[in-house]
């Protein structure tokens, strides 16, 4: 592991997803051309909105960003698929990929493209539901259920038909926890929990939390406004937090290794990191 402190992270040169400020995701920004899929590329990835890995191919970290999917391996950036942009990117436990955003140039889907699923690791997408209608900026799913946000907090059970909830505060970021199914939902009021999305609990924690992810059925990751990591192995019950601050956190992923330790994977300022001792230690994998 290649242990980098705060000062490292914050000034200097450590950026491989493009230089300067994070560009607006809009449908009418200019995005770049990424090669075609399975070709080693260096693009210019403005934003990205999610980073995980898929459960089927381990050793690939998978980003959604304003101009498509990528799949990052041994520091080598590769574009998957089709341009679009993943402004909402979840793939479940079962190693199903759901996404919502913005059609890309030359492509037929609609403006926005509602709810998108790919049957074949992000190579192509089709409509499930909700094209032209929209863009679920938050997205989470698991074996039973999907839930989204597009201004108001919708849940389908099979990606067609979908019921309005009731949540207190519009989430920035949506976590299914694998197995129970538990929603973990990261708003300004606070950090949410709930089993059924229609009743909510706000969980007590160090710091407000922006970005939110599952590790396991009890292990919860979220980076705070404030830099910090925290991690959670009793569903939000009680909380650790990182030494020092890691920066601030745009995209986060959280799943267990082989011996037990909790990942965590991060996207900060325009660096993709992993951590395995609750962010005290960071390696950077571009």
């Amino acid at each position: 592991m290649n242990p980098l402190t705060r000062r490292h992270l914050l000034t200097g040169g450590l950026g491989m997803l493009g230089a300067g400020t994070m560009a607006a995701c809009a449908p009418e920004a200019q995005q770049a051309t990424p090669a075609g899929a399975g070709s080693s590329v260096g693009p210019i990835v403005s934003h990205v909105h999610a980073i995980v890995r898929d459960p089927a191919t381990p050793a690939v970290v998978l980003l959604a960003t304003h101009e498509g999917l990528f799949g990052l391996q041994d520091r080598e950036l590769t574009a998957v698929g089709p341009t679009v942009d993943l402004m909402g990117f979840t793939v479940t436990p079962e190693g199903r990929y759901f996404a919502s955003g913005h059609p890309g140039a030359g492509s037929d889907l609609p403006e926005p493209v509602g709810l998108i699923e790919s049957i074949d690791q992000g190579e192509s997408w089709k409509v499930l539901s909700r094209g032209g209608e929209s863009d679920f900026h938050a997205l989470t799913a698991g074996a039973d259920r999907i839930v989204g946000f597009d201004g108001e907090l919708r849940m389908s059970t099979d990606g067609q038909n979908w019921e309005t909830l009731a949540i207190p505060a519009p989430p920035a970021a949506l976590a299914m926890a694998p197995g129970t199914g538990e929603i973990a939902a990261a708003t300004e009021s606070g950090l949410l929990l709930s089993t059924d999305g229609a009743s909510w609990e706000t969980l007590e924690t160090p710091g407000l939390i922006s970005r939110v992810a599952w590790a396991d059925e009890t292990t919860i990751v979220g980076s705070a406004t404030d830099g910090r990591l925290f991690t959670s192995r009793d569903s939000g019950q009680s909380w650790t937090a990182s030494e020092e601050p890691v920066g601030e956190v745009v995209a986060l992923g959280a799943g267990l290794t082989e011996d037990g330790s909790v990942e965590a994977l991060l996207v900060v300022d325009s660096t993709v990191l992993r951590t395995v001792d609750g962010g005290n230690t960071v390696e950077q994998l571009a």
